[in-house]
């Protein structure tokens, strides 16, 4: 990230001065916890406490810039439209809707009690201009700002929130190659990236009882994984980190260790020893040339200073590295290494600016082992509690396991997050849950059934105050990202937006909270378009009906997205769970 003062931005093409950082904000320093309110209501309460959770500094990578992860993945624009949102918010109706444009508060409308509390669009450009050189230079002016995905919806939880997605794609993916294994134990994966989204790699490998060597250039993003327990140790010495991962590995030890130093020369530095991991991928910003990806042979002072005086050179070097950072994935595929692209677009990147043709000659992580999971309307349902009490998150803990006893992978998986992730701000939880409505009497969805219960037990007192529900924007049928979600669709429908844009609008009809949608997010401007929402259960009827319905909406687009794509797998779903597709022919 740029090296400058508290409270100033500056990008290529200008400065645009976001102001120092609020007095409210530092007065929070996180999100208000407890029962008390200063919002007219929860669902207003909700989005003022997560917004603030986001700017948690022990949430967010650089919070005084309000820029909480992926290099400049914002939740405001300045810090004067921060004050001016909490300041509507606390005073907003029951029966009324905030809008917010890219990170500013434009607008409020009297609605009525059934409609989103808060509306969100972030990032998001005409086609023609959808590009970072646009964007930058509106950015510069002030006029908009990157939302990354969970950032500019209020929805971030820390690297916690993206920790069970690569739990379970790592899951899926020992079960693919290594049958009658438990899980990778005895396998070492090489990686790049341990900032908001990739920290969460080193744990996710541990969990399935693996060996992590995780590169990562500025020692901050290290120190911040260690501290949190997401990985155990590291050195700056690429033969050290070499030893130990293959001592744990041989001993069938979990075991994770971060290399100071950037994700290619690391790589080519295990090629330069014939050393082959079992499986090497990567999570470094390489979305975003200028702002969030280093180049090689610069310290993060001096890279940081590079692109201040010099940002062309800057984004040169960045391509240039990212080129090493993918031919050395491929020779390490051609040696015998399970390779995947785990979401930031590097590929696309090399194609693009580096004319690279066989960039994609090894798989993205969605298409390789997520989507079959899509098909069933399956995804990241994460909750938060507002209390701040962890204990609220440990009741739902077992309410999960007690609604689907059958789902010893899910046990597994709340057992260990229990044992070894650490809260960042306010307590929450991840886990993926489904549409699958054909086993429940009442025809719920997984999400709805988890949601209902969990507004139960706040309505008798079992949990001491709502619990806001929301997910990653990376699910089954709220994106459209050719490199990434969409990558490869069946039918060629990788670049088609309306999904995304049917989504949000569906779960405004169905009565989310909040509901956003955005341009760009882990792939970069142009490259996506993906949507989120937020349902508050507060115990009360009115929260139970809006769960019922969000839960059956948001999940079942993923269901029928990917039928109208034609995998069976969707077909499926939608005939044993009466998911209604008018052009579908019936069995």
């Amino acid at each position: 990230m740029v090296a400058a003062e508290p409270g100033r931005m500056k990008e290529a093409t200008g400065a645009f001065d976001i102001g120092e950082p609020s007095e409210q904000w530092r007065t929070y320093q996180g999100a208000p916890t407890g029962t008390d309110m200063e919002c007219e209501g929860w669902r207003q309460e909700a989005a003022l406490r997560m917004l603030n959770n986001n700017l948690d500094p022990e949430v967010a990578e650089d919070p005084e810039r309000l820029v909480v992860y992926g290099g400049t993945g914002r939740a405001a624009r300045s810090w004067d439209a921060y004050d001016a949102i909490l300041d509507q918010l606390r005073d907003l109706a029951d029966d009324e809707t905030l809008l917010v444009q890219s990170g500013k508060p434009v607008g409020r409308f009297q609605t009525h009690e059934l409609a989103p509390r808060v509306l969100i669009a972030n990032s998001n450009l005409v086609g023609k201009w959808d590009d970072w050189e646009h964007f930058h230079e509106l950015e510069a002016k002030g006029l908009i700002m990157y939302g990354q995905m969970t950032a500019g919806s209020w929805a971030y939880i820390g690297t916690q929130g993206i920790i069970q997605g690569t739990f379970e794609t790592l899951a899926e993916l020992a079960t693919q190659h290594y049958p009658g294994n438990e899980g990778l134990r005895g396998k070492i994966v090489a990686t790049g990236g341990l900032g908001g989204m990739g920290g969460a790699q080193p744990l996710a490998v541990t969990m399935n009882h693996g060996v992590c060597i995780a590169a990562e250039v500025d020692e901050d993003h290290i120190d911040r994984r260690i501290e949190t327990g997401y990985c155990m140790e590291q050195t700056d010495d690429i033969g050290e980190a070499i030893e130990w991962a293959e001592e744990a590995a041989e001993a069938g030890e979990p075991y994770s260790v971060a290399v100071h130093m950037n994700a290619a020369d690391m790589l080519e530095g295990l090629l330069e020893r014939d050393v082959i991991p079992d499986v090497v991928t990567d999570q470094t910003s390489a979305h975003d040339e200028l702002e969030g990806y280093y180049p090689s042979g610069y310290t993060v002072e001096e890279a940081d200073q590079l692109r201040e005086d010099d940002p062309e050179t800057y984004v040169a070097e960045s391509l240039d590295t990212m080129e090493r950072h993918v031919q050395a994935i491929l020779d390490l595929q051609d040696a015998g290494a399970i390779a995947f692209e785990y979401g930031n677009n590097i590929r696309g990147q090399v194609e693009e600016h580096r004319a690279m043709e066989n960039a994609f000659e090894y798989p993205g992580f969605v298409p390789a082992y997520i989507r079959p999971l899509f098909c069933r309307g399956k995804g990241p349902f994460r909750w938060v509690a507002l209390s701040g009490n962890p204990d609220d998150i440990h009741r739902t803990d077992d309410a999960v396991k007690e609604l689907f006893p059958e789902k010893d992978a899910l046990h597994r998986w709340i057992d260990l997050a229990q044992e070894q992730v650490q809260f960042q701000g306010l307590p929450s939880r991840v886990c993926w849950l489904g549409y699958q409505s054909a086993d429940d009497p009442d025809g719920l969805t997984e999400r709805a059934r988890f949601a209902l219960r969990i507004n139960d037990l706040v309505a008798e007192g079992e949990i001491e105050a709502p619990v806001v529900v929301t997910r990653d924007h990376l699910d089954a049928g709220s994106v459209a990202s050719p490199n990434r979600e969409t990558e490869t669709m069946r039918d060629g429908s990788d670049a088609v937006a309306d999904w995304p844009i049917l989504n949000a609008l569906l779960n405004c009809a169905a009565g989310a909270d909040i509901v956003s949608v955005h341009d760009g997010g882990g792939v970069g401007i142009g490259n996506a378009i993906h949507a989120n929402n937020h349902v508050v259960l507060d115990g009360t009827d009115l929260a139970a009906e809006k769960a019922r319905r969000v839960f059956t909406t948001d999940p079942g687009m993923g269901v029928i997205r990917h039928a109208d794509a034609g995998y069976e797998t969707a077909i499926d779903e939608a005939h044993e769970s009466n998911v209604r597709i008018p052009m579908e022919d019936p069995r």
